[in-house]
């Protein structure tokens, strides 16, 4: 996003000694009053930043701010390329932009602040929850250690401006934590459990981020240490003996544990019963493909698409992971999984088979046949 939405003229920076100086020549209070002014299209990279500084540095104005966007990896930041989980690319990228303008403006005693930030596909449904806040927690922790403000962007996604609730109250919880301290997190918030299959113990790897683990509940409940879970080090161990009770009935979310800690956001998680996803034939249009998907209480991560005489399928065609949301998005209410036009619009005619990757880390092909508008599919 940042990268596309253009600013206002003041954004230009050879706009900016115009309007500095009109700003300054009102009088009374303008001749002090705080200016914001954003690197060209509020780009957080080095040659932008080394731009406006210049800019700054020729207006001679100790009362300037400076603002940008940051939306993180943007392969993260959208899900594609198998980028379904936090990882060393989206830290690396976090430290990485919020040093340059730490260096570039703070260390000077020029403020920042960002403007904006989030991920692109939060809206969307591309990301995992928790692998979203631990996006969250990671980059306002480091914001914060580099003295930059930060803003969250959102359009409803997010907090509903008619009800004042928050989709995601765990965000909420993080984002407020930031403020004083840091939230612990943990490698993952999801167990699954597979129908038909023993149950076995499962271990988290928390991030304890300079807090002490205090307990884990499921609702009001207290689970005991040493007969329903374990802790060692930073290692959370639910027993199976305790996940059990889980493994029955319907499919589905089951239970939401609460780990909490002495200090910050409580971490959840999510235990879902699940089986292997299946598919059925299908035949559509370009327009909006539809796969009959049985999810079986299983969760969408990622989709691969490739030609079935080589080569990657649709846009963005250097990876074969497509992008979440702009390629294929999932309705689980409805079972299915819908391959949007964007996707077809770039993809030559002839056979292509699909794998769709899922939480559980079960994966399920899918074939389809594209000629000229029309699609068929086959399950696998």
């Amino acid at each position: 996003m940042s990268a596309t939405v253009r600013q206002p003229a003041l954004e230009r920076h050879s706009g900016c000694l115009l309007e500095n100086n009109i700003v300054r020549g009102t009088g009374g209070g303008n001749a002090t009053r705080p200016l914001v002014l954003p690197t060209l299209w509020t780009n957080a990279s080095q040659q932008y930043l080394d731009s406006l500084s210049s800019t700054i540095a020729s207006l001679n104005d100790s009362n300037i701010i400076t603002t940008i966007h940051f939306y993180g990896f943007w392969p993260f930041s959208v899900n594609i390329a198998g980028y379904t989980k936090f990882e060393t690319n989206t830290i690396n990228d976090i430290t990485t932009s919020l040093d340059a303008v730490y260096n570039t403006f703070v260390a000077k005693g020029i403020p920042v602040v960002v403007g904006e930030y989030g991920l692109l596909g939060y809206g969307q449904g591309a990301i995992e929850l928790g692998e979203m806040l631990k996006f969250y927690e990671y980059y306002l922790q480091y914001a914060k250690s580099k003295n930059v403000t930060s803003m969250l962007w959102d359009d409803g996604g997010q907090f509903n401006r008619r009800t004042y609730q928050w989709v995601y109250p765990e965000v909420h919880n993080i984002i407020m934590q930031s403020l004083t301290s840091r939230s612990s997190t943990a490698d993952t918030d999801l167990i699954f459990l597979k129908s038909g299959a023993t149950v076995s113990d499962a271990s988290l790897a928390l991030n304890l981020n300079g807090n002490s683990f205090v307990s884990l509940k499921n609702g009001t409940a207290t689970l005991r240490s040493g007969r329903d879970y374990t802790l060692s080090g930073s290692t959370l161990t639910v027993k199976a003996s305790y996940l059990s009770k889980f493994a029955s009935g319907a499919l589905g979310e089951k239970a939401v544990l609460t780990a909490t800690f002495n200090s910050g956001a409580a971490w959840k998680i999510h235990v879902r019963y699940y089986n292997t996803p299946v598919q059925q034939n299908a035949s559509g249009t370009t327009s909006g493909f539809d796969i009959p998907t049985a999810f079986n209480g299983d969760q969408l991560a990622t989709m691969e698409a490739v030609y079935a005489a080589g080569g990657n399928a649709g846009p963005q065609n250097w990876t074969s992971y497509k992008e979440f949301g702009w390629c294929f998005k999932p309705d689980y209410t409805n079972n299915k999984i819908t391959l949007t036009s964007n996707f077809f619009n770039e993809t030559t005619d002839g056979t292509v088979i699909l794998t769709f990757h899922f939480w559980s880390g079960q994966t399920v092909k899918y074939t389809i046949v594209k000629s000229g508008t029309s699609v068929t599919g086959t399950a696998q």
